[in-house]
């Protein structure tokens, strides 16, 4: 799975989007992996909309909202 993941998020960058849109990018690798995984997408030019149950990535964001129990907080 983790391979799958970090091929997956290269074809998306690859391409240089101006929007990268990624859903739990990182839930299948370990933490350095997602360290570099993160690391890589903030280097890029995209603005990034990021969906993670991994509190830890919130780090990474300029912005961050949460939906708790179906109301969307920050």
């Amino acid at each position: 799975g983790g391979e799958q993941q970090r091929a997956a998020i290269a074809r998306a960058m690859i391409l240089r989007p101006t929007l990268l849109l990624a859903d739990e990018p990182t839930g299948n690798l370990d933490g350095e992996t997602t360290a570099e995984i993160m690391t890589l997408i903030r280097s890029q030019p995209a603005s990034v909309v990021m969906v993670s149950h991994n509190e830890e990535l919130s780090g990474y964001a300029d912005t961050v909202l949460r939906l708790k129990n179906g109301v969307l907080t920050d």
